[in-house]
């Protein structure tokens, strides 16, 4: 990190709540990755204890040449960004290279996947305490054929039986060259059963092939994802897939002529505030760039906005990451290219298709401001949205393209708290983070008062209560009243 680059991210304040509120975006330019600290960093999340984790190239590993096999950092509310774990500094790499995106358990452990190496070269499945500790849990490839899958793809998902669901994009059935990928699920300690073989019947029709991103859960229990190839059009699938792992078709992309309803998946999907699930497609939509869609839990769909929109698609092209819902109701993303320097954007489409760009990169002198946003962006409890680039800032990293930078986007949003996760039945017991908790007063379940521990003053535990409803969580802590950035849905 170059010296005094945390000046603006200090000003901002990452994770200091504030009362204070901006009447228009600002983008602001946080790190400069150097390469020592990490290079090309992918998502980041934030962490109970108020930090951001994260997963980028470089590290001490160094049998994938001067590059680096993959890391994971943690950035300190004070601005403190510490290398927790690299990757492949043993030989034959048997912790895997190249991480996904990670997520933080109930347990308050990280969790996430290789793509490749691990014992069998099929990729692995690890845990990371907060302190640093690593563990491999699972290395694909461990049956005849990498039948129980490989090449998982992240992030994991925790079901409400405490066990972690992925999906892997290759492994499983044999129809497809390298397999057609699989679904599987994990215990917090590292019991592994597969689940599920893609492309069962020989033409992949029935329910797709190849999902190339992590699953999202919903309140009925089940799982959604897609899958880039398959279906009808052999262009990729919407899906749904129950804990045990029997999967139903829902959409079929590129049922449209010219694939105007999108098609080239390869994102997670987002679940709304309506109950209806968001995502990206990599081309398609009316204009080719690309497209964000929507689609009911029972299969309606509905393109929400076209990419390329503008002339010389200066609106972006080529989503290649989730969106986020927004504590505004709205839903934010990141384009690969489009944009004044065709290096993408980051933009804020609203459920009913309002298109606005937030920021154009390498807008700035010598990129600055990063170049091909891959990270995608994720919301803090302070109401800051917060994202990554994989090039751009210091040239003389990364033979002069920059290793990459972190950056925020202010939109006048005020801090929230956040409940993990959004929902759940009455009596149990979940995280809600925030900022600035110690004190806290009372918390409601859409105005149902609810029992709970103040456990720092980054997170709470409170146990939903009997006669709650579906609906905001508040609490009361002694700088205000906190809403939840979701409603949080009461579930039998």
């Amino acid at each position: 990190m170059k010296a005094g680059s945390w000046k603006a991210f200090v000003l901002v304040g990452l994770l200091c709540l504030t009362t204070s509120v901006l009447s228009a975006q600002t983008f602001t330019s946080l790190i400069d990755f150097e390469g020592t600290d990490g290079s090309g960093p992918g998502p980041i999340i934030q962490g109970l204890n108020g930090s951001f984790y994260g997963i980028s190239g470089g590290g001490a590993g160094t049998f994938c040449g001067s590059s680096g096999c993959g890391m994971i950092f943690q950035i300190t509310p004070a601005g403190k960004v510490i290398t927790l774990y690299s990757f492949c500094t043993q030989k034959n790499c048997p912790d895997g290279l190249s991480p996904s995106g990670l997520m933080q358990a109930s347990n308050g452990n990280l969790y996430g996947t290789t793509n490749l190496r691990g014992a069998n070269h099929g990729g692995t499945i690890f845990e990371l305490t907060p302190s640093g500790k690593f563990t491999t849990l699972y290395s694909f490839c461990a049956q005849a054929n990498c039948a129980d899958g490989s090449r998982p793809v992240g992030p994991l998902v925790e079901g409400s039986n405490q066990k972690l669901y992925g999906v892997t994009t290759n492994g499983g059935s044999t129809f497809c060259a390298s397999g057609c990928g699989t679904m599987f699920s994990v215990t917090l300690g590292g019991q592994f059963t597969s689940l599920h073989s893609f492309c069962a019947i020989a033409d992949c029709v029935k329910e797709g092939r190849n999902p190339e991103a992590g699953l999202v859960a919903a309140p009925n229990g089940n799982f959604y994802g897609t899958t880039f190839g398959g279906g009808t059009k052999q262009e990729g699938t919407v899906f749904t897939i129950t804990p045990a792992g029997a999967v139903t078709k829902l959409y079929n992309f590129y049922s449209l002529p010219n694939g105007a309803d999108g098609w080239f998946v390869q994102t997670s999907l987002t679940l709304g505030d309506d109950g209806n699930l968001y995502g990206t497609t990599n081309r398609g939509g009316v204009n080719g760039g690309g497209s964000v869609f929507k689609i009911t839990p029972t299969g309606q769909f509905t393109t929400v906005y076209s990419f390329c929109s503008v002339t010389n698609c200066a609106d972006g092209s080529v989503p290649w990451v989730p969106v986020t819902l927004g504590s505004d109701g709205n839903f934010y993303g990141t384009t690969w290219a489009g944009g004044g320097a065709n290096d993408g954007v980051a933009y804020q489409i609203t459920p009913s298709g309002e298109d606005t760009t937030l920021h154009s990169f390498c807008s700035l002198v010598n990129c600055t401001d990063g170049i091909l946003p891959d990270g995608g962006l994720t919301q803090g409890t302070n109401g800051l949205f917060y994202g990554t680039t994989i090039y751009g800032g210091d040239h003389t990293c990364g033979n002069g393209n920059g290793c990459g930078v972190l950056y925020s986007i202010s939109m006048g949003l005020k801090p929230y708290v956040q409940p993990k996760p959004a929902f759940a039945p009455v009596g149990k017991q979940i995280q809600i983070l925030g900022n600035n908790l110690t004190g806290t007063s009372s918390v409601t379940f859409n105005g149902t008062p609810a029992t709970f521990k103040v456990v720092s003053g980054t997170y709470i535990l409170a146990t939903v209560p009997a006669g709650a409803t579906t609906g905001p969580i508040e609490v009361t802590a002694p700088s205000g009243t906190l809403s939840s950035n979701v409603l949080f849905n009461v579930v039998p």
